[in-house]
């Protein structure tokens, strides 16, 4: 790498007092490697990623998120498609996709061992779905994207009481969800890989390309990863609050996910999900990718390939 640019949102994730102060210590390694580097604290969602586009193609080599997966999946929006490489240091409350590869959490270890990382191309996700203004719109995605349930949970979940309670707010709201929430039934139309259409009805649709989450939920989708080019699929064909936990549960604590009776996991390269009835009287299904609220169904989960590098630490 001959030059860089540090990408951070000063108000997210954990040690929001000690930000800058980290982001100058990773800042002087980088320094002091001979490689040029700038820093930028960036206002919203929106700026982190024009923000990556301008870096992209002015030439950086290298667009570092020092955040969590929110800041990464801001920096993907303006990044994926072009030769310019994402690194990251681990700053926000999940980290899940620099848990899923290897990256150490602090600042410094981080930043060490990006300056020996390899470049590797990867295929990335990517959602169409309609916003909140009901207009088509699309994200790409790193580590999953979720219809139903988990999409509903980030839906409820506020910002403020993310960034004062971390990982605790997660727990507690999705507790909260799965005891209260009336689940929905949806449509799921995907081409398996022998070739035949499917189409299944679901409370809840996850598209998963990591393999270990971190945290307490380590595995979620068995199969699912980076050097895929496909994604893995898990569909939840039931309504039944204690398979829905029991599964959740198995990938916080068994070595190995058992099959759990309307939990099916499958593999596709795209996958189509719409409401079963139409009607100003339906609730929403909403729609999440990263661990970021999107909007809602109709929505297109589909696979993109050769489209990312990603800088990964050597083993």
């Amino acid at each position: 790498m001959r030059r860089v640019v540090l990408l951070y949102n000063p108000l997210s994730g954990r040690r929001r007092q000690l930000r800058q102060k980290d982001v100058e210590a990773v800042r002087g390694v980088f320094a002091a490697a001979q490689i040029e580097v700038s820093a930028a604290a960036t206002t919203s969602a929106e700026d982190t990623s024009e923000r990556a586009r301008r870096a992209a193609a002015g030439g950086a080599d290298a667009i570092i998120a020092c955040g969590g997966d929110g800041t990464i999946h801001d920096v993907l929006q303006g990044v994926a498609g072009s030769d310019a490489a994402i690194g990251m240091i681990p700053m926000g409350t999940a980290n899940t996709l620099a848990h899923d590869l290897g990256i150490p959490r602090s600042p410094l270890g981080a930043a060490r061992a990006l300056l020996s990382a390899e470049a590797r191309r990867f295929a990335v996700g990517r959602v169409a779905y309609q916003d909140f203004c009901a207009q088509p719109a699309s994200r790409y995605f790193t580590v999953t994207a979720g219809v139903g349930l988990d999409a509903h949970l980030f839906h409820q979940l506020s910002k403020m009481t993310k960034q004062r309670l971390g990982m605790l707010a997660y727990y507690a709201k999705a507790t909260e969800i799965w005891l209260t929430h009336e689940m929905q039934f949806f449509e799921a139309e995907f081409l398996a890989p022998a070739g035949q259409r499917r189409r299944e009805t679901v409370t809840q649709l996850l598209a998963v390309r990591i393999t270990q989450f971190g945290g307490l939920l380590r595995e979620l989708a068995p199969g699912a990863g980076l050097w895929r080019d496909d994604l893995r699929l898990v569909l939840f064909k039931t309504d039944s609050r204690l398979r829905i936990l029991r599964y959740v549960l198995q990938g916080t604590f068994a070595r190995k996910l058992r099959q759990v009776p309307g939990i099916e996991p499958a593999f596709a390269e795209r996958v189509q999900v719409r409401a079963l009835a139409a009607g100003s009287g339906q609730p929403p299904i909403y729609v999440e990718a990263d661990g970021e609220l999107l909007g809602t169904v109709p929505a297109e989960i589909s696979i993109v390939p050769n489209a990312l590098t990603l800088l990964v630490p050597r083993k």
